[in-house]
């Protein structure tokens, strides 16, 4: 499940490197995100600086979830994490104590990003390190040239759906957009540029 962030109110517990990564991760997804911690990276502390999170410097306390769709917990107190987790819990906020998968209520997954196009590899916590890896060998697989390819998948299907063909032809014609062979058609008339070709292996 894919769930849409822009906007909306995360919260972040921890600011050192490894809260620093999960807080990189919101802010690629466009949340609205708080810290709560009384010391941060300096990475986090630019961000703040630059008004790109909110950063409350000092310990957490229950209130910090008011308000917030999902919070993430990445300090090194296990009694700490293990607080955050129960008072999401209580009042029905998704929670991620980091390196914890039994109190998580969401998986980070290792993500491939081309434009629109997002291959998330997840191992329900078992193994980052392995997705980690498959991730790489997804970036290997599908190059940047299947960003511009799938915006001009979503703009056509989007003329398909507001003209006035039957539905079956319609399908039809949405299925032989994302083929094979629209694709290869697609990038040898848009090549990616020479700098942007995916490493050979």
């Amino acid at each position: 499940m894919f769930v849409k962030l822009e906007g909306r109110d995360c919260l972040v517990v921890g600011a050192g490197r490894v809260g620093q990564s999960k807080i990189a991760s919101l802010l690629a997804a466009g949340a609205s995100i708080r810290v709560v911690a009384p010391r941060a990276t300096r990475q986090v502390a630019a961000w703040a600086s630059a008004n790109s999170v909110r950063w409350v410097a000092r310990p957490f306390e229950p209130a910090d979830l008011d308000g917030a769709f999902l919070a993430i917990a990445a300090t090194s107190s296990s009694d700490l994490n293990e607080l955050v987790f129960r008072e999401c819990r209580g009042r029905g906020v998704l929670c991620n104590v980091v390196d914890d998968p039994a109190r998580c209520d969401f998986y980070y997954p290792a993500v491939v990003r081309r434009g629109e196009l997002q291959i998330a590899v997840s191992t329900d916590g078992h193994s980052p390190a392995l997705a980690q890896r498959l991730r790489r060998e997804l970036e290997e697989q599908f190059g940047p040239e299947y960003g511009p390819w799938v915006e001009s998948i979503g703009n056509a299907r989007r003329m398909l759906f507001a003209s006035r063909l039957d539905p079956q032809n319609r399908r039809r014609l949405v299925k032989r957009l994302a083929s094979r062979e629209s694709f290869e058609a697609a990038t040898r008339r848009n090549p990616a540029p020479r700098h942007m070709k995916r490493r050979k292996r």
